[in-house]
């Protein structure tokens, strides 16, 4: 390892970084803008300059030269000054040059105190503005509903587009103009279109780009508490950090974990959990009278219910996807294995255990996202994976240029280099290639793109698996042969499949090559999208042999049970209306646990109100097998209770036997790894409630933290004894120590001098490495282990039917997920159910776009949308959407004009450029 001298200190450093990466890795402090540890150097802001010297006589004579640290590799030897008054100089006149056109509004900037300029300025000891000139000023844009824009603050340290054009692969927005009149927005005013916009808010250094729902709902930073937490709105599994004031949900960012989301979230994920705030959150119980109102009860009557109602029947459950592995374990164990449907839809359910099997058996490494970043070549089947698991897609994104990184190692370029190995590569990318049932926004990346039924999807992995164990007797020989050399040529090949286009066929497929590549002798690895947040726990909690809803209408129409459970669950929205009627009708009971009003709950005779993932504590078990644990941010208010304080109630009122030992939360953890073999694994996912860090707990408030009398000075000048957490390590309050403590209990980032979430460094082991305290979460899937699975043989090519088309689903980022899209913000983005054909197909029914179709017997009505991606035969819908509800995946409908349609009048969100929103 090479050794250099700073100031006169010797330090060993990591061979092949830049000194700015080595800076910070020993702990020292030197101000930037540009670099950014996840793009690399450019060298544009010249804000890290130190001094350089040849040798130490030249260090003895002061003689030596300005270079930039995020451009100069260290080398054994080199010696550097950090702290020599030229740097310093150099540095303080640099930031003095930033701020000629920047305004001093620092009091009403909503990025001040978590501002990294700030951060940077009082660094370098700039205090005083000499320059009294008129300032530029400029005109700010309408981003759409979740970026603010203030071009104003700009410094011009181009991170913003280096991010979103060349990171994230957005093309409308650019640096305008010229020398100082440089502009960073749209050529015209609109909706920002790439999913991961929203990055924008943590990657800018000033408040150009801040979160606009913030904005207008604002809190000053420090004042916000905060809990290391996890994404709900797919199964990816991000980590997050929400902050709270006021007893609302204020702002959700990164919160960062080398193997899954790193530095990054999708805009789902960063601004999707608004519904926390909204007005159909449950507050009180409510138990349904004669004339179908509500009475409010407390929360001791509404335990005394379900008591009664526990007692006096037999019990069935339907468990939820997208709550904890804890709360679907109570609920199990309260009605029995044998009566606990896991939740998933009837079409569904089979798909999500086929993914658990699949991964289970294949010798293929189920990867996380770091490793989708390092594959050098990818096959994804079936699978639109930018709006059914987004971050992959940003991780897929990256995976293409391992090819650049490959020839710069060849001329012995770092990889940190970013502008030369960017200008090296020019248009040289990993091969990426994708077949799905239309297109998709990482087509501009995609060395090859097929638009294929999933029928014909499956038939053309079998077929490269085929080609890759060296039978050439499959059909769609020249499209599997170029596939299959690609990935059998690659030292890492990824396949990405997934429940997204609903054909199991499609993820054997998958499968089938991912285990041709193994047998090959390559280290393959096998990525296998589920809908929701917890899909593959609830998979490993019930086991394969689960009741679906089908099973339990039938045992509730004969007797067999009377009274059901729902956990969190709308179940209208996983069948068709009618259906879910009958199957609620069966019942004489039904009780349901849920936050938010819904058609579940208006059906329901009682009502529970359970607390959101913001104001509890639970464990969900990712796509990749990741389990991991989120946090309460902030108490639930009034009635409201986590879904498993009111199961365990439940539990111990009717002396059950199980609930004798679970006190704590950690005890039902416990005894869910004990009884589920898939699960042993969970307890280890975070430290229990025993934990303190040096004797204290950690607080989720700032040491900065104000105004805990004066929020409630309306109602007593006093200050109330703060909440007591005794369900976890965490504390609601600003006294403990935030510092050394295991990653999954990590509730904000701050070191002194470094305010914003520039400081992460501080808490990691190297820069870009895994944090001190370890990496959150634990693998219950290990990579690997399985026997060698044969893939089925393909199923029949599709067939086209006259007059009947094939249904499938056509997910959108916003939109199909049912809780984000109550989310403000979002709200605006999401448009209504539509259906896709092609231009041949639409010509056939006399129909243009705009046109209203009615699907089936009275399915649906929904707008037509013209997209000739859309293979003939088949019809694309709006999986998830309002409307598109009784519409059955890879179902044969008719189809034909809707009678009276009020064709809308077009919405212009934006141009074009970029992402593929709607």
């Amino acid at each position: 390892m090479p050794v250099i001298r700073i100031d006169g200190v010797e330090y060993e450093v990591e061979a092949g970084g830049n000194l700015l990466e080595a800076t910070l890795g020993l702990g020292l402090d030197l101000p930037y803008f540009c670099w950014h540890p996840a793009m690399g150097s450019i060298g544009a802001c010249r804000q890290c300059a130190v001094v350089q010297y040849l040798d130490e006589e030249s260090e003895q004579a002061g003689r030596g030269r300005i270079v930039m640290g995020c451009m100069t590799p260290v080398t054994d030897g080199a010696i550097f000054s950090l702290g020599g008054d030229r740097a310093q100089q150099f540095r303080e006149a640099i930031v003095e040059s930033l701020m000629l056109n920047h305004p001093h509004d620092c009091p009403v900037c909503a990025e001040g105190g978590e501002c990294h300029l700030q951060d940077m300025t009082v660094m370098v000891g700039h205090r005083d503005r000499h320059y009294r000139g008129r300032k530029n000023t400029h005109r700010n844009q309408y981003l759409g509903p979740l970026i603010h824009h203030e071009m104003n603050r700009c410094i011009t340290c181009y991170r913003c587009t280096r991010y979103y054009r060349d990171y994230a692969g957005g093309t409308d927005l650019a640096a305008l103009a010229s020398r100082d009149h440089i502009y960073f927005g749209r050529h015209q005013e609109g909706v920002l279109q790439s999913e991961f916009a929203g990055n924008l808010v943590e990657v800018c250094p000033t408040g150009v780009f801040t979160d606009r729902i913030l904005v207008h709902d604002y809190t000053r930073k420090w004042d916000l508490q905060s809990a290391p937490s996890v994404c709900t709105g797919c199964a990816v599994g991000c980590n997050t950090l929400p902050g709270e004031r006021y007893g609302r949900l204020k702002r959700v960012h990164n919160r960062y974990n080398v193997e899954v989301n790193g530095y990054f979230l999708c805009d789902r994920g960063r601004f999707g959990a608004g519904f926390v705030n909204s007005d159909k959150r449950l507050e009180y119980p409510g138990l349904r009278r004669e004339d179908g109102r509500y009475d409010a009860l407390d929360h001791h009557r509404a335990l005394q219910q379900l008591q009664a109602a526990c007692n006096q029947g037999n019990l069935a459950g339907i468990g939820s996807p997208r709550t904890s592995v804890e709360a679907n374990f109570l609920l199990r164990t309260l009605v029995g294995p044998d009566n606990f449907s896991p939740g998933f839809a009837d079409s569904e359910q089979p798909l999500v255990n086929l993914a658990l099997q699949l991964q289970q058996d294949s010798p293929a490494v189920t990867p996380d996202l770091r490793s989708i970043e390092s594959a050098d070549a990818v096959l994804v089947l079936g699978e639109d994976v930018t709006n059914t698991a987004p971050r992959i897609a940003l991780a897929l994104r990256q995976s293409v240029r391992n090819r650049a990184y490959a020839m710069a190692a060849d001329l012995g370029l770092e990889t940190w280099q970013d502008a030369a190995i960017r200008n090296l590569a020019q248009d040289e990318r990993s091969p990426l290639y994708i077949t799905a049932p239309g297109d998709t926004p990482l087509d501009d990346v995609a060395a090859g793109t097929d638009r294929l039924a999933p029928q014909d999807i499956a038939c053309l992995g079998q077929a490269v698996a085929a080609s890759i164990a060296g039978d050439s007797n499959e059909a769609g020989q020249d499209r599997a042969a170029e596939i299959a050399a690609a990935l059998a040529g690659a030292q890492r090949p990824l396949v990405v499949s997934g429940t997204g286009c609903a054909s199991g066929e499609v993820m054997q497929a998958a499968a089938a090559v991912a285990n041709a590549l193994c047998t090959a002798g390559r280290q393959a690895m096998l990525c296998l999208a589920v809908p929701e947040a917890n899909s593959l726990g609830q998979a490993l909690l019930c086991g394969a042999d689960a009741p679906d809803f089908s099973a339990l209408q039938q045992r509730a129409e004969a007797g067999e049970v009377d009274t059901l459970l729902v956990l969190e669950n709308d179940l209208y929205r996983r069948g068709d209306g009618d259906r879910i009627d009958r199957l609620l009708a069966a019942f004489k009971r039904v009780i349901v646990l849920d936050g938010l009003d819904n058609a579940t709950t208006s059906s329901a005779d009682l009502v529970l109100p359970a607390a959101s993932f913001a104001e509890s504590e639970g464990t969900l078990v990712s796509l990749e097998g990741r389990a991991q644990r989120h946090f309460p941010v902030f108490p639930p208010p009034a009635e409201r209770r986590p879904a498993w304080v009111w199961l365990l109630a439940c539990l111990k009122e009717l002396e059950r036997e199980e609930a004798g030992s679970l006190h704590h939360f950690d005890d039902i953890t416990r005894a869910c790894a004990a009884a589920i073999p898939g699960l042993s694994g969970i307890p280890a996912a975070a430290p229990d409630h025993h934990f303190r860090n040096a004797g204290v707990k950690i607080p989720r408030q700032t040491h900065r933290y104000s105004g805990r009398t004066a929020m409630r000075a309306d109602v007593s000048v006093h200050e109330p004894k703060q909440p007591q957490d005794e369900e976890s390590a965490l504390a609601f309050t600003m006294e403990g120590l935030n510092r050394a403590q295991p990653g999954s209990l990590l509730p904000y980032v701050w070191s002194p001098g470094w305010n914003s979430n520039q400081s992460l460094h501080k808490f990691q082991g190297e820069v870009g490495g895994p944090l001190k305290g370890g990496t959150a979460g634990v693998r219950l899937l290990q990579p690997g282990s399985g026997p060698v699975v044969s893939g089925s043989t393909g199923p029949e090519p599709f067939r086209a039917e006259d007059g009947q088309w094939q249904l499938v689903p056509r997910q959108k980022i916003f939109g199909s997920e049912e809780l984000s899209a109550l989310s403000p913000g979002i709200d605006e983005l999401v448009t209504p159910a539509f259906v896709e054909l092609g231009s041949a197909d639409a010509e056939s029914l006399g129909v243009a776009d705009g046109d209203g179709l009615e699907l089936g017997d009275g399915l649906a009505r929904l707008e037509l949308r013209i997209n000739d991606c859309i293979p003939a035969g088949c019809a694309g819908f709006a999986a998830g959407h309002a409307g598109a509800e009784n519409l059955q995946p890879l179902a044969r409908v008719t189809l034909r004009r809707a009678e009276g349609w009020q064709r809308r009048e077009p919405q212009i969100i934006g141009s074009d450029g970029g992402g593929g929103n709607d």
